[in-house]
């Protein structure tokens, strides 16, 4: 069955009033698996943070979905292809999972979105970037939730450009990941009149960046900005501040970043930094409380964007099969695209046809050691940009799925 026939199936289904009335599960229990990276470069941004998430959002659901219990299932992916596609296989065919979420790297995300969708099953992905999960590769039983690499890349670009830095020097993780945010990240620097000086690529879990960021400084640029993410981010930025890159003018953009990853900086190396993000644990009083819960049972850490995006999708996951009355993966992911969004972390969003939930995202910038008031008092808030402008409009995308 094509794309196109599976959604308006499951839509027909609805709007002729059958799904409520199939009101059935097909098995005893809703089993939800958190596919993540438990010990590599992504761990602190996910890992065990995101089953907590997870288990949280189950707990506060009351364990319960139209009449059966909701278990939580975790695995570590390594960030090896093979390995996420095995697990993924085995809790689809022989342990009865009903959705995957996180899949923090894109290339495991994108094997376990084609999985799922073969197997219809629903994919929660949270931690990944790459905007081909809307796109070519999407999927009628995918969402893309926290954020992709086409957001993060143009409301920096665009904020960077604004500010007359225009000549770019891409450090790139070698991978569909970093590739897919120097692409959106340079799309919209030449938009804006700038250009790309240079650029290098590194493998995935570089300790040493000392010759990459010599060759960005030597390349003249502006900005030397960084396509990767969590422990390469890290390494990256704390040497570039040995080399006094920063100090002599140059400006170091981080293109990917969580809280964990200011936290291990510290204020004294990451301060001024300006980034892109999804959520902020002390942004208002709605996302406090929750942020609270969290860190009192995660040793005092607060939740990172992708760990509380884990806490929305399952949420909503969730509310749809109790909507629907069943637990029919065709089903219950066009209730999803049907219901808005509305919890501490998203308000009044809604996910696309292709599968992309469109919500604000935020330019924040790191506070410096004087501003802050607490070991995790690092971000301050500099705009707001509503979703319709921060990501690719759906006409662009090239999914299947959209007509």
């Amino acid at each position: 069955m094509s794309y196109n026939r599976l959604v308006g199936a499951a839509c027909a289904a609805i709007l002729a009033g059958v799904a409520p009335a199939m009101a059935q599960m097909s098995g005893d229990m809703v089993k939800v698996g958190v596919l993540t990276d438990m010990s590599g470069p992504y761990s602190d941004n996910v890992g065990a943070g995101s089953v907590l998430a997870a288990q949280m959002a189950a707990e506060d659901f009351g364990g319960t979905v139209n009449g059966v219990p909701i278990e939580i299932v975790s695995a570590d992916h390594q960030n090896k292809t093979d390995i996420g596609g095995t697990i993924a296989r085995e809790w689809f065919d022989v342990d009865g999972v009903d959705a995957v979420t996180e899949v923090v790297s894109s290339a495991v995300a994108l094997a376990v979105q084609e999985l799922a969708r073969d197997k219809t099953k629903i994919l929660l992905a949270t931690g990944p970037g790459n905007p081909a999960i809307t796109g070519e590769a999407c999927s009628p039983f995918g969402v893309h939730w926290a954020y992709d690499n086409y957001a993060y890349g143009k409301v920096l670009a665009n904020a960077l450009i604004d500010q007359d830095k225009k000549k770019w020097f891409f450090i790139t993780a070698d991978y569909s990941f970093g590739k897919s945010l120097e692409a959106a990240a340079s799309q919209f620097v030449k938009a804006g009149g700038g250009e790309i000086v240079g650029g290098v690529a590194h493998p995935l879990g570089t300790n040493d960046f000392s010759s990459f960021l010599l060759q960005g400084q030597a390349s003249g640029a502006d900005v030397i900005a960084l396509a990767n993410a969590g422990s390469d981010m890290t390494n990256a930025v704390k040497q570039a501040n040995e080399f006094g890159i920063t100090a002599s003018g140059q400006t170091i953009a981080a293109l990917l970043v969580n809280l964990p990853d200011i936290h291990a900086l510290g204020l004294q190396n990451a301060q001024g930094l300006t980034f892109t993000e999804s959520f902020y644990w002390d942004m208002n009083d709605e996302t406090r409380p929750w942020s609270e819960r969290f860190m009192e049972r995660f040793d005092g850490r607060a939740p990172s964007s992708l760990q509380a995006a884990v806490y929305g999708a399952v949420t909503h996951y969730l509310e749809a099969i109790e909507a629907a009355g069943t637990d029919d993966a065709e089903v219950v992911a066009a209730k999803m695209r049907e219901r808005p969004v509305n919890d501490f972390y998203t308000k009044d969003a809604t996910i696309r046809e292709d599968g992309r939930l469109v919500r604000d995202m935020y330019l924040m910038q790191v506070k410096t050691p004087d501003e802050s008031e607490g070991p995790w008092d690092l971000y301050k808030l500099v705009g707001t940009i509503a979703g319709e402008e921060a990501y690719r409009p759906m006409s662009e995308g090239g999914c299947p799925l959209v007509e």
